[in-house]
Parts: structure tokens; sequence; C-alpha cells
């Protein structure tokens, strides 16, 4: 699973929605006319190392329904949603394509979307639960990403340390993850941060990542304070209640007060470089969703591990973020595009797409093959599979998130500049959101 990366287009995209029609591309109610004619269907997605694995399972489907032929188109991810909504608004989009939570509302509630009828109990209840809408659900459950912590072996070594059996966080500076974030953190001189003379203008290494990104960071240290995000799916955002800011305080303070993070100024997105401080060695501990570990793994000088995200006051809560295969409710062929996704839906496509190591599939006891598939490699994914056994939330699932999200990001940057007090930056990013919400 893949997680969004361009907020331009997903400006242009909520933007296009507002002015949506109900015009359609054809008759809706007909299906391929019968009697053995072809029927062409066309199946939208934006990753390219998927699609890979996508042509493997589109050729399975169309062996077993020799009438359907499927064009997969494949767009980059800063187009996608801008062309999903042109195309919506024109009554042509594609007959089934990749959905995610935050878009979700955007394009149910605008009636883009067709309600889907599968068996919802043998799928991750996170992800159907970001796919439902008055009860209904609105996609067929396809996969999940969620957020570990990856951490350089290397540097741990080095510094004579130890991964914990279980990392643990509190708003006050308590638990385990602080004392080992010092321990890794060090500057020019070998200082490690509370030692006299450590200067935090010059550090060498760091031993923790905490920067301005919504789903591997604050999101998660609120869940895990006892903070809500939503009061409600398709509701209005809370997280300037008491709980919520004291978990935002204590992503601030793992930078400007402990020093153990790398300054906002080159972390805050979208120019953020955090990223590539981990793969050069600069940052020990970095939580990361696993749909990061292809682009992150190649490029890593040094032995990277996988461990659980830290335990906060209430627990460990973790976003778990899962994409769904949606079907046009306009489609052209409404039979064939609901056999197609129904199909992508069962044990055999999603286990492809496991084993091939592309993601943790939806349907629940097939995740195996993935962590299967990372262990040959050298790397024990097997953390991100108990998380997600464990308490989990969603992204933000209500209207207006895709425009309110560069809105947020600017907020969150100026207090991780200390520009802004946790308080008031959650005040005004509430404040800003709940006015998007339809």
């Amino acid at each position: 699973m893949r997680t969004p990366r361009t907020r331009q287009a997903a400006l242009l995209a909520a933007a296009a929605l507002l002015t949506l029609t109900a015009c359609g591309s054809g008759d809706a109610g007909g299906g391929d006319g019968g009697g053995g004619e072809k029927v062409t269907l066309t199946y939208r997605l934006w990753d390219e190392q998927q699609k890979a694995g996508y042509e493997k399972v589109m050729a399975a489907f169309e062996k077993a329904n020799p009438t359907i032929d499927v064009q997969i188109e494949l767009l980059p991810y800063d187009q996608y949603w801008t062309k999903l909504t042109a195309d919506a608004v024109a009554g042509s989009a594609p007959d089934v394509f990749w959905m995610t939570p935050t878009q979700f509302p955007e394009y149910v509630t605008k009636g883009v979307l067709a309600e889907v009828k599968v068996d919802a109990s043998k799928y991750h209840p996170t992800v159907v639960g970001s796919f439902t809408y008055e009860g209904k659900l609105y996609g067929v459950p396809k996969d999940w990403g969620t957020v570990g912590l990856l951490y350089n072996k290397d540097l741990f070594k080095k510094a004579g340390v130890e991964m914990p059996d279980k990392l643990t966080w509190s708003p006050d500076g308590g638990g385990t993850l602080l004392e080992v974030a010092r321990k890794l953190t060090v500057d020019e001189a070998g200082k490690h941060p509370g030692e006299d003379g450590f200067d935090p203008g010059k550090v060498k290494t760091y031993g923790f990542g905490s920067w301005n990104h919504y789903q591997t960071q604050w999101m998660n240290w609120v869940n895990s304070n006892g903070g809500k995000l939503l009061d409600k799916p398709f509701g209005k955002y809370t997280f300037n209640d008491e709980a919520s800011v004291q978990a935002l305080q204590w992503g601030v303070d793992l930078v400007n007060k402990h020093h153990v993070s790398p300054p906002a100024s080159q972390t805050n997105p979208p120019t953020g470089k955090i990223t590539d401080m981990f793969t050069a060695g600069e940052v020990a501990m970095f939580p990361a969703n696993n749909a990061l570990l292809p682009f992150v793994a190649p490029g890593a000088g040094f032995e990277m591990g996988v461990a659980l995200m830290p335990e906060g006051p209430q627990g460990r809560s973790v976003n778990l973020n899962g994409l769904s295969e949606a079907v046009y409710a306009k489609s052209e062929h409404p039979e064939e595009a609901m056999k197609l996704a129904a199909y992508l839906g069962t044990e055999e496509p999603q286990k492809l797409m496991a084993d091939g190591g592309y993601v943790f599939p939806a349907i629940n006891g097939l995740a195996q093959g993935y962590v299967d598939y990372w262990k040959a490699k050298g790397l024990d994914v097997s953390p991100f599979l108990e998380e997600a056994e464990g308490t989990t939330f969603p992204l933000p699932v209500t209207t207006g998130f895709t425009g309110f999200e560069t809105k947020l990001n600017q907020i969150f940057n100026e207090m991780y500049l200390g520009k802004l007090t946790p308080k008031q930056a959650a005040d005004q990013a509430v404040a800003e959101g709940n006015a998007t919400i339809q």
C-alpha cells in the first residue's frame, strides 16, 4: 500500500469534485450484451511496481473469463486523482480503480462509487471500516500498510545499545524510547544529550526521526495517548483535546527539547530530507509505513531492522492504511466490473500480491507470504503484522481532508519549528479542518 505523496493533486481533485454532476458514460444498467461478445474493462492504478504483479493477476482473470479483457492503466500518483476526478465529472471514469481512505469520502458522497457485496468478515476490520458509508461497503478491500519502527542495526552496535523488546513513551519524557534515543544521539565531539558540552547544533547522528508527518508520526502519538482524531467516521476533528495536545508536545519535544531528532528546518514537508537522512545513516530509528521498504531497503548501506512502534500511556495504537478496489457507479459494464472487483478480493490474487512482496493482503490469514518474501531478503517484517493484529486506526475518514491536508501541514510545520505551541496549532488546525467538512 503506497502512501499519498503529492498534495497539489489532492487539492485539484477535491475542487473538481465539488462540480461533479450525475452524468454517465452510457447505460449503467446493461452488461456486455451476452452472446460471448467481448467486453473491455479499464483498471487504473498508480504503483509501477505493483503493476507487474497485477499483470499476472489480470492474466488469470481473463483466462477464467474469456469474454472480458482488462486494460491496466498506470498513472503517476500526482496525476491519478486529478484525472480520476476529471473523468468522473465527464462520466468516463475507469471501471475499477484504487481508492484510499482519505479520498473515499469525496467520491462516495458524490455518487461516484458503487456498493459492493462481499463477505466483509474475511478482511481486516480497519480496512473495511475505511470504506464503509452509511452502513454499506463501497470498495472491495485490497491491502493494508501499517507503521513500524525501522532502525539501523549498525548504529545500535556502534553505540553498544540493544533494541528493547518493548519501547515505551510518555508525554513527560518517561519511558525507554527517549532513553535509547539519547544513547544513539551523538554530536561531533562524541557527546550525548544531557552530557556537559553536548552541542545540539552539531549533531552527527540522531537517535530518532520525529517530524511533521501525520500518518507515521503525530497521529500515532495522539491515539496512543488516548486522544482522538475524529469524533466519528464522517464526523468532526477533535485532536485539540488535552490528551492529543500532550501527544503533539511529545513529538515536538523530541526535536526542540530533548534534541534526539533533527530540527524541523531539515525535515518539514514538502522538502524535508528525513528519509534520506535515515538511509544515509544519520538517524538511528525511523517510523515508516511498510510501503516504504522497496524504496528504503535497496539504498541502505547498513543492516536494517524492524521493531514495534513504541507504546504510549494508553498502549500501542498504530495507523493502518488500506486500499480498496473501487467500482465506478456509472460503468458501461457494471456486471463485468463487479466480477473483476470481486475476483480481486479473493484469495488467489491477494496471495499472489503478498507472495511477491508487494503488499500485505486485506484478507485475514494471507500475510505470511509477504513476511516470507522480505525474510528471504534478510529483513524480518513480522512486527508490522503483529501491530496489525493489535489496536489500529485509519487515516481521517471525513469529507474535506484532501483540501485540508496542505493547510494542516503548514500549521504543524510552524509547530515543529517552535513558532506555535501544540495547543495553538491544534486549535487552529481543528478549526480549519472542521470548516472544510461538508
